[in-house]
């Protein structure tokens, strides 16, 4: 026994040795690469762009006073629909002290001459009787009679209009502030109280209501240089409301901006769309939101992952399985992408399998299965 204990010894050993050698040899060996395939399917292409912009009505009116005072009420607040010519605000007029002055010796001079023309037709009227003034001296009399009663009427309607604001003999109150539209009040930046400018040649004067037609609302955004070659008055917009979740818009494509603005080193272009109203909604005015531009469409095409393109000498090519894990290479041609997937004009059939390059199962980590990737792309 103890003769062939060394031998017994000697052949473990051995066993053991080849046993190791064995499975790091299977240990080293990379399992088969076996890469997967698609085929193409029919789908709408759309290419588009995108633009950030708001909602914002597309008149926006800014009423303001035609004197200068201080505001005594409002009768309006923000979101409140109103008619046309509704009052806004009534205007407390402090007059200016110099014009009050003139006004006021204007009436007095007035009155002085009405009075003396009194008594000078009192006179003529009194010849006339008794025959020693002729017919047409009287009426000049009278003439000038006229003028200096309708002097007097101008001179009151002037002093009453720097007190008060309101002219005699008129339903017109210019201390009364009212719209010229009809819409929807926006915006009431002042308060009672407060002091307000007319609008005049030389001063666009306080603005005391914003009011807007809020059935009428447009997007305004801005595209960059690079896209906005590729737009086309007419064009379909998808408009997206941030505040609104889940909310879409149709616009069409009105106005597109003949300048650029540059906006922190990037030339832009101011966009205009027109938006279809969805009584469903509650749309306000500044909304933020962005417009998906529709540049091209293909509907029903053929189409594969722009993923499975390949390309040697800018010429596109796929790769197509002629039996299991066996691909040959074939040129295509190609149309509109998306991104995402690429219009195939020719080349392929509806059953062709094509290798994606870029997934690939049982290759011994990802340096063995890019290696393998890149051996099997340049085939």
């Amino acid at each position: 026994m103890k003769r062939f204990l060394p031998v017994i010894i000697l052949l473990c050993t051995l066993g053991v040795f080849a046993g190791t050698l064995l499975f790091l040899y299977q240990k080293s060996q990379r399992k088969p690469v076996v890469f997967a395939t698609e085929t193409p399917v029919v789908a709408d292409i759309v290419k588009k762009t995108v633009a950030t912009g708001s909602l914002v009505p597309r008149q926006e009116i800014a009423i303001k006073p035609r004197v200068s005072g201080v505001i005594a009420k409002l009768h309006v607040e923000p979101g409140q629909i109103i008619e046309r010519d509704a009052l806004l605000a009534d205007i407390r007029i402090i007059p200016n002290v110099l014009d009050l002055n003139r006004a006021e010796s204007a009436v007095q001079s007035a009155r002085i001459e009405l009075d003396n023309a009194q008594r000078e037709l009192d006179r003529s009227r009194s010849l006339s009787q008794r025959q020693v003034l002729s017919s047409a001296e009287l009426d000049r009399v009278q003439y000038q009679h006229q003028l200096k009663k309708q002097a007097l009427q101008a001179a009151q309607s002037n002093l009453a209009l720097i007190k008060n604001g309101a002219l005699r003999k008129s339903d017109k109150v210019s201390n009364q502030v009212r719209s010229t539209v009809a819409g929807t009040v926006l915006d009431v930046p002042v308060e009672e109280g407060e002091s307000v400018i007319e609008s005049n040649t030389f001063n666009e004067g306080t603005t005391v209501a914003t009011v807007a037609d809020m059935s009428d609302m447009i997007f305004e955004g801005r595209v960059d240089e690079s896209e906005v070659g590729k737009l086309r008055e007419g064009m379909e917009l998808a408009i997206k409301v941030g505040a609104i979740e889940g909310a879409l818009l149709s616009g069409t494509l009105e106005y597109i901006a003949p300048k650029g603005v540059e906006t922190e080193g990037v030339i832009e272009f101011e966009i205009r769309a027109a938006i279809e109203p969805r009584e469903d909604l509650v749309v306000r005015a500044g909304y933020s939101a962005n417009a998906d531009i529709v540049l091209e469409r293909r509907a029903q095409v053929m189409a594969i992952n722009e993923g499975l393109l390949q390309f040697e000498d800018g010429e596109p090519y796929v790769e197509i399985e002629t039996a299991p894990q066996t691909f040959e290479r074939r040129s295509v041609e190609v149309g509109l992408s998306d991104g995402i997937l690429i219009e195939v004009r020719a080349g392929l059939d509806a059953a062709t399998k094509i290798k994606n390059p870029n997934e690939a199962a049982g290759a011994m980590g990802d340096k063995g299965m890019g290696a393998q990737g890149r051996r099997g792309s340049g085939a």
